[in-house]
């Protein structure tokens, strides 16, 4: 669903700073795209998800917000275009479809975790499927997983699956920050699934991703972003990340090498910009694991004229977000 607020005061500072458009579809020169590209799909106007398929070098899977279907879209980032819609069956009809990620086993979790009045879901759903192997229109069954949290109903927006022992973490979305929340080692398709909060998230979040080895997970907000440490789920806050400006800020994947982090919009035509990942590499003479670091600290790896920007965004949407609040408080 459409978070009118957040979309208004990105858009309002978008307009007022009159920043340069995104990046048009780029290849980095092996096909994979993993520049930045930009969905040209006319079907895909509320992307929410993002996640760099296991199988498919430079192939993004993808998902719209409420109001679309039991779909999943492969976007080719070399170009832009959708390669393969996926639908899903078995499943009933989703509400709010917020986050996608692939665990170790080649399977897509699609999480219909969304809940916009925060509690009127007393269950989400969590969906799982193959990702095949073959990238064409085609319909495959997936699995359905009732979640339940246990200290109450909740909005959230960020699902992500650990790339090594494949366990299922959701991110519940708090304006003045959430908790990181643990689901059981193994989902069960015949009962009830309950996640328990494990760590607090210092961020607004709409999605969230594990490095490919597992030691990082990167956590985004509409203006900026949080890595941290995995250490074992007792996650440690390690650094800011250099979340780009963008319309409405949905989902965050790493490149299948782990040295981009991409950043994702909703919105027809919807920029996907890539960034150096904290402890990755732009140099592409470097090994895919990364050599180098583009973040340390707090200063989460951008240029100084990046960092200058941002903190313009921070104070000019935070100011016209807050009035917006009060306004809206006062009518209500």
């Amino acid at each position: 669903m459409r978070r009118f607020l957040a979309f208004l005061g990105a858009g309002f500072l978008v307009g007022a700073l009159a920043l340069p458009a995104a990046a048009a579809p780029s290849d980095d020169g092996d096909g994979k795209g993993d520049k930045g590209f930009t969905i040209t799909d006319s079907r895909i106007t509320e992307s929410s998800g993002l996640a760099a398929s296991h199988l498919h070098p430079g192939i993004y899977w993808t998902h719209n917000d409420s109001n679309d279907g039991p779909y999943i879209y492969a976007v080719d980032s070399s170009t832009g275009k959708t390669v393969a819609t996926v639908t899903f069956s078995g499943v009933g009809k989703p509400r709010d479809v917020e986050a996608i990620s692939i665990g170790p086993h080649n399977e897509i979790y699609v999480g219909d975790i969304g809940d916009n009045l925060d509690g009127t879901w007393p269950y989400v759903w969590i969906y799982k499927l193959p990702e095949p192997k073959v990238l064409k229109d085609q319909t495959i069954r997936a699995t359905q997983y009732v979640v339940k949290y246990s200290d109450g109903a909740r909005n959230a927006e960020s699902l992500v699956v650990h790339p090594k022992t494949g366990r299922v973490y959701i991110i519940d979305k708090k304006e003045d920050g959430g908790h990181l929340f643990e689901g059981p080692a193994t989902l069960s398709s015949s009962g009830t699934n309950y996640f328990k909060p494990i760590a607090a998230v210092d961020l607004w979040a709409t999605d969230a991703a594990f490095s490919p080895d597992g030691q990082q997970l990167a956590v985004r907000g509409y203006l900026g972003g949080i890595y941290y440490d995995w250490n074992g789920g007792r996650i440690k806050r390690e650094g800011r990340l250099d979340v780009p400006l963008q319309g409405q800020g949905e989902s965050v994947s790493y490149s299948a090498d782990g040295t981009k982090l991409l950043y994702g919009s909703e919105g027809a035509d919807s920029p996907v910009q890539a960034e150096d990942a904290p402890g990755g590499s732009s140099d592409s003479s470097k090994s895919p694991s990364g050599g180098g670091s583009s973040a340390s600290g707090d200063s989460g790896g951008g240029s100084g004229s990046n960092v200058k920007i941002g903190a313009v965004a921070v104070v000019v949407v935070g100011g016209a977000l807050f009035g917006l609040r009060r306004i809206t408080r006062r009518r209500s």
